[in-house]
C-alpha cells in the first residue's frame, strides 16, 4: 500500500507571532520555520503503520516556495521514503491544494492519503474533506485511533466529535486526517539527518500539474488580537458576583 502525506511548513510554535508591516499577513521572513504539527502526527502515524508492513511506501509533499524543502527533509529525516515539492510562489486556498493533491495521488498511485487536521497558521481544517470529495474517496477526519486491515482493505478509524469519540470503518483508498492524541511523533536523530540527503526529492512546477487555480478567497486584512485588560483580585465572593453583575453584565 502506497501512502501519500501531506506536511505544510509553518512558523514554527514556539516563535512569538507578528503582523507585517501591511498587516496582509504574519510575518515569515527570516522566521524559523517548522513542520505543521498535525502534519507530523500524520507523518509519524503513516510510520508506524509501515513498520507493521502494511505500508509499502511513504512519500512527503508539500507546496511552497524552495524553501519548504527543508520541512520536506526533515519529513525525510523521521522516514519518509521520497519527497514532492510543488513549487508555486502562490498563495494557495485549502480547494487549490486539494485539487493539487488529488492529481499527486492519481499520478503516484496512492492507496491512503494522510494529513493533520489543519494548519496552526490558517486553522482552515478544509483541505483533507476536500480532497476525499474531489476523489471520491472514503475519509476519516480527527482520528485518534487508527487500525489498517490489509486484507479485507478496510481502515477502523475512531475520531474526536463534539459528542464523544465515533467509530467508523472505511473502504480503501481513503483519506486521513490526524489530531492530537493519535500519538507522539519520533524524534529525529542526527544520523537520520545524514541520510534523508540521500533520499530522492523531487520539484515539480506547479503549471506541469494543469490544475486550474481559483482564488475564492481573499484576505482584507490582519491584526493582532487586543491586549487583555489586568485582572484584579476581589476579597470575597460577594463583591465577585457584584462585579459579574453590575461590571462584566455576565450575570
Amino acid at each position: 500500500m502506497k501512502c501519500l502525506v501531506a506536511v505544510k511548513q509553518v512558523v514554527d510554535p514556539y516563535v512569538n507571532i507578528r503582523i507585517n508591516s501591511n498587516n496582509t499577513a504574519v510575518e515569515t521572513s527570516n522566521i524559523k520555520m517548522a513542520m505543521n504539527p498535525f502534519d507530523e502526527i500524520a507523518m509519524e502515524e503513516a510510520l508506524r503503520q509501515k513498520e507493521a508492513g502494511i505500508i509499502s511506501s511513504i512519500t512527503a509533499v508539500s507546496i511552497g516556495s524552495t524553501s519548504v524543502q527543508e520541512t520536506l527533509r526533515q519529513a525525510l529525516a523521521r522516514g519518509a521514503d521520497a519527497a514532492i515539492l510543488v513549487a508555486t510562489d502562490q498563495t494557495l486556498t485549502p480547494l487549490n491544494i486539494a485539487k493539487i493533491l488529488a492529481v499527486l495521488a492519481k499520478q503516484q498511485q496512492i492507496q491512503l492519503v494522510m494529513l493533520g487536521k489543519q494548519a496552526i497558521d490558517d486553522d482552515c481544517n478544509q483541505t483533507g474533506q476536500m480532497l476525499a470529495a474531489l476523489l471520491g474517496w472514503a475519509q476519516g477526519t480527527f482520528c485518534s485511533s487508527i487500525k489498517i486491515n490489509a486484507a479485507e482493505q478496510t481502515i477502523t478509524v475512531a475520531r474526536e466529535t463534539d459528542y464523544g469519540l465515533e467509530t467508523l470503518q472505511l473502504r480503501l483508498p481513503a483519506v486521513i486526517t490526524t489530531d492530537l492524541r493519535l500519538n507522539e511523533p519520533r524524534y529525529i536523530s542526527l544520523p537520520n539527518v545524514m541520510q534523508a540527503k540521500r533520499k530522492p526529492l523531487t520539484t515539480i512546477n506547479l503549471d506541469s500539474l494543469s490544475v486550474q487555480i481559483h482564488s475564492e478567497l481573499q484576505t482584507l486584512k490582519v491584526a493582532a488580537p487586543p491586549q487583555r485588560k489586568a485582572g484584579i483580585i476581589v476579597p470575597s465572593v460577594t463583591e465577585l458576583l457584584h462585579k459579574l453583575r453590575h461590571e462584566a453584565l455576565v450575570i
